[in-house]
């Protein structure tokens, strides 16, 4: 039998609901975390180095997605995403695989990590048809008036993702983008992407429309400031910045200003962003981070 021959994979971008080759053509090698005696990780496959025209491409396919995403019901929202949770659970033992190459950790602990992301998928899931009750309400007026305001999606969300959360991270600044009705252009971990991409994967392979969510591999210093200048993006989640080499959160944040982006700073005091416990149970901020409220009037029947 002739030995067998290692094929070294090279994964793509996922823009739109597909999976593109990335238009710069250039690739980068991930590797597995380094061991504990700081020998370096072996190789473990190539990932896309995304572009500045990839980003415009996956802002494009987001804005497109917007207005079915945003319309459908909140029922509806929930379900797509719990359908998300069981195709991750069916790809559980991969994804402890790959987070425990990324992050180092024990197989028993890489899949505790597994389990939490999952849970933390339905968790947000769950809060797509409650949303409204919670931040809406009948606002008490003076005159013969119902008065009415409900949350509504900001729009296009660029995200960076945590660097060393791999999954756990990642899930939890998606979920809470998608499930009120944004779409999401994300900026995947640039030294661990791998769980990313097995979740575009995911994503894929279940109800979500193409375009809600678009997942860019590469050099996140390279990427983040074309989406945070982009005129199409209406808000981003600089959770990525921290830990992400050469990125400067607060240029970010002014190149955002410029055209009035909603902005979620990264957690951290002054100029020192720092990567918050993923572990710790969530709130709603990061949904009501990227919604907005409309108030309607209508005259009271006599």
């Amino acid at each position: 039998m002739s030995p067998h021959v290692e094929v070294r994979k090279t994964y793509k971008l996922y823009i739109g609901g597909k999976f593109p080759r990335s238009e710069s053509g250039r690739s980068y090698a991930v590797h597995a975390a380094p061991s504990r005696a700081g020998r370096p990780g072996s190789f473990l496959a190539n990932a896309a180095a995304g572009s500045r025209k990839d980003a415009r491409d996956a802002v494009v396919a987001a804005r497109g997605a917007f207005p079915t995403w945003a319309g459908a019901t909140a029922y509806n929202r929930g379900q797509v995403l719990y359908r998300v949770a069981e195709v991750m659970q069916g790809r559980a033992a991969q994804f402890a695989d790959e987070v425990a190459a990324a992050e180092g950790l024990t197989p028993a602990r890489a899949r505790a990590t597994v389990e939490a992301a999952i849970d933390r998928w339905v968790w947000y899931a769950g809060w797509s048809d409650k949303l409204a009750q919670i931040l809406g309400g009948l606002n008490p007026v003076a005159g013969p008036y119902f008065d009415i305001s409900a949350p509504e999606p900001t729009g296009v969300v660029a995200v960076l993702a945590p660097q060393r959360s791999s999954l756990l991270g990642l899930v939890s600044v998606v979920a809470p983008v998608v499930v009120s009705g944004n779409t999401a252009v994300v900026v995947a971990s640039q030294d661990r992407p791998l769980p990313a991409v097995t979740l575009t994967e995911c994503l894929a392979t279940s109800d979500v429309p193409g375009g809600v969510v678009n997942v860019i591999t590469g050099r996140t210093a390279e990427i983040a400031p074309w989406l945070a200048s982009h005129r199409d993006v209406n808000a981003i989640d600089l959770a990525g910045a921290a830990g992400a080499d050469g990125v400067v959160w607060g240029d970010l944040e002014g190149a955002a200003a410029e055209n009035l982006k909603r902005v979620l700073r990264p957690a951290g005091n002054g100029a020192e962003a720092v990567e918050p416990d993923w572990t710790a149970t969530p709130d709603l901020s990061r949904m009501t981070a990227f919604l907005e409220t409309k108030t309607v009037w209508h005259p009271k029947g006599r």
